[in-house]
């Protein structure tokens, strides 16, 4: 939980500088070396209509140990710049995929 200060003239919490950005998504590809593709959904109620609109965006991630796979539910942590599209860091596996059995050629005929 991150530490927070109390303004002694507003008496109001107020969170340390200097935190780093904690996000949870759904890892979408694997296929790159060290590097997952996390997708997170945010909710929210149009500001008119009232209406739940679902947005998502990706994220790039480095993951040291190649662990996360398709379908787990992931957290991670925002890092400097890694790469050209990389600034999050794999901080843990929340939820692992159920595991799927392989296609054999005759299944996919």
């Amino acid at each position: 939980m991150p530490e927070t200060r109390t303004n002694a003239h507003q008496g109001e919490a107020v969170e340390a500088a200097g935190r780093r950005k904690i996000i949870v998504g759904e890892v979408v590809s694997n296929r790159m070396k060290k590097t997952i593709v996390v997708e997170v959904v945010r909710k929210k109620a149009h500001p008119f209509y009232g209406r739940v609109v679902s947005k998502a965006k990706k994220f790039y991630a480095h993951d040291e140990k190649n662990q996360a796979h398709i379908g787990d539910v992931v957290r991670l942590e925002e890092t400097r710049p890694l790469s050209k599209l990389k600034r999050w860091r794999l901080k843990e596996i929340v939820r692992q995929a159920a595991l799927v059995p392989e296609h054999t050629a005759a299944e996919v005929k």
